[in-house]
């Protein structure tokens, strides 16, 4: 008797993908602050910023580093690696088209990318810079003087014109057209046959849809799914920023486009490849007190995971690539 709603609601939330789904990167526009207004020359601030190592404390790591252009914009670690090779705690999410979410991280404590950005330059295990040395350090290199201008009207450095800055350049690694993209604009020949059945799981008898819905195949959400929680210390995730005993052990639902590049999975890092992603969630997660109850045993057959794998894959689209600059300001 459950089966049936869920996939009444699966089918539904498809259709609901449907009419809100923009289509490729092409004629989707993300959403832009009234406050930080898109602009060439903050976007190429931006991009010299994310590249720039001189935001860390010992100069080895850029926003770049957990975030690689050349990694699907993730770093492929199961959790990220800071200064003095300090190992986060969970793994670093892509940003490609992190700008048409409502939140940012895993467990949500952004409202917007410019204070996503705060985030790492701050935290002791990733660039370990306080807000003001980030500032001293960025004004003192007066190459950059000429870009904050053109950028702000004037050369004077802030931190709340970095994470602009830096909003900016995000804003505008947008991936999409990719085999399923196509198939909802109207070519029914897009995917294989394959991810065509794989759909149907997805919308069905998985249910997958039922938190991976819309245009990036994500409700924003957070859910318990059990990833991590046999773990003697658990990462109690949403729980931390919000107190609520619900949260404890949720996570947003990631984005599922170009997974091919972002592995591992989890927040965790703790699935390596897809296949493993699929029998985790065909085995009904990992038992605890706050599992999701979205999450179940599927029982698929082997032939509806590989479909569902077939699907996966068809969300990968454009690559987004981006090249570091050539030279720094000085």
């Amino acid at each position: 008797m459950r089966t049936l709603p869920r996939i009444a609601l699966g089918f539904a939330l498809f259709l609901l993908a449907l009419s809100a789904h923009a289509g490729p990167k092409r004629t989707r526009k993300p959403p832009v602050p009234k406050d930080n207004p898109l602009t060439e020359a903050k976007i190429k601030l931006g991009k010299m910023l994310f590249f720039d190592k001189r935001m860390s404390l010992d100069g080895t790591v850029s926003c770049a580093t957990c975030h690689d252009p050349k990694k699907g914009w993730a770093d492929q670690r199961p959790t990220t690696i800071g200064v003095r090779q300090q190992l986060g705690r969970r793994n670093s999410p892509t940003i490609l088209n992190a700008a048409f979410h409502e939140t940012q991280f895993w467990d949500g404590r952004a409202p917007t990318l410019e204070e996503q950005a705060k985030d790492p330059i701050s935290n002791p295990k990733e660039m370990a810079l306080t807000h003001e040395q980030a500032t001293t350090r960025i004004a003192a290199v007066k190459g950059y003087a000429r870009y904050f201008k053109a950028a702000f009207g004037d050369s004077k450095v802030t931190i709340g014109r970095i994470v602009q800055a830096l909003g900016s350049f995000q804003r505008t690694i947008i991936a999409g057209d990719s085999p399923y993209d196509r198939y909802l604009a109207g070519d029914r020949k897009a995917m294989k046959p394959e991810a065509m059945r794989g759909l149907a799981v997805f919308n069905g008898k998985a249910s997958c849809i039922s938190c991976h819905s819309g245009p990036d195949l994500t409700d924003g959400r957070f859910h318990n799914v059990g990833a991590g929680m046999q773990r003697r210390v658990q990462d109690l995730g949403r729980y931390e920023v919000t107190k609520l005993d619900e949260d404890k052990g949720a996570f947003k639902t990631p984005m599922l486009r170009n997974l091919s590049d972002t592995f591992p999975y989890m927040h965790d890092g703790s699935l390596a490849t897809l296949e493993q992603v699929i029998e985790f969630f065909d085995k009904g997660g990992h038992s605890n007190p706050w599992l999701s109850s979205e999450v179940r045993p599927l029982e698929l057959s082997a032939d509806e995971r590989r479909d569902l794998l077939s699907f996966l894959v068809a969300l990968d689209g454009d690559k987004v690539l981006v090249s570091e600059p050539k030279r720094l300001p000085q």
